[in-house]
């Protein structure tokens, strides 16, 4: 049996190590940073000591014969996390975002456990290996900080045609990845056009926007994240 400061180091252990992967998330400013990514390998580390200690503190006589599997909340923590991680991918067009996220919530359960069963040399050291994956092997990658993500829609006047929408993006040095658009012949006349777009940071939505409006032609616009 652990005694309480080893059972409160081990979870300690799982959140500080946890939130350091977390850490990374937020600096590249990911949606799922910091907060999240800690909770879940405090809460895995939770798990993993409370399935292999439990029994010890529900009173059992001395000597009786007691059999527990100290595998199987730890195994349901691991189908668990698929829910949460599941929700962090997003597809947005052609693309889908979201899947290193997911991976980094499913690293740190494993981070979690490995804290939560005393492995605390295999925690940090997966820990400086996601660290790596996450930070330096982005420089392989096609990866920009300076580049943030965004939808576009547009409703255009029946005159307006589409070049010109992509046109006058590029003069804002926004870069268009992928576009749909969708005519409507009944009633009033207009194309809507939906872009999901590449947008410098330093181009606020309110910057993208008056930029847009001063061209003939758009009727409305709608940003949102992508």
């Amino acid at each position: 049996m652990l005694s309480h400061f080893e059972m409160l180091g081990r979870i300690a252990a799982g959140a500080l190590l946890g939130g350091a992967i977390g850490y990374e998330r937020d600096r590249h400013r990911r949606p799922v940073g910091l907060r999240t990514h800690l909770l879940v390998s405090m809460t895995s580390a939770t798990f993993m000591v409370v399935s292999s200690q439990f029994a010890y503190f529900q009173g059992f006589e001395p000597g009786g014969g007691v059999e527990v599997d100290a595998s199987r909340i730890a195994a349901s923590v691991v189908s668990g996390i698929g829910f949460l991680a599941g929700g962090a991918i997003l597809r947005t067009g052609a693309t889908v975002q979201g899947l290193t996220t997911a991976a980094g919530l499913w690293l740190v359960t494993a981070i979690g456990l490995s804290a939560g069963s005393g492995m605390y040399w295999e925690a940090s050291f997966v820990t400086v290996l996601g660290l790596i994956a996450l930070t330096f092997l982005r420089r392989f990658e096609d990866k920009d900080d300076a580049l943030v993500r965004r939808r576009l829609a547009l409703v255009v006047s029946p005159g307006t045609g589409i070049h010109q929408v992509t046109a006058l993006l590029q003069g804002l040095d926004v870069r268009v990845l992928d576009i749909e658009y969708e005519r409507h012949f009944s009633g009033e006349r207009h194309t809507t056009v939906t872009l999901d777009a590449q947008i410098p940071a330093s181009v606020t939505p309110d910057k993208l926007v008056e930029g847009l409006e001063q061209a003939e032609g758009i009727i409305s616009i709608h940003v949102r994240g992508a």
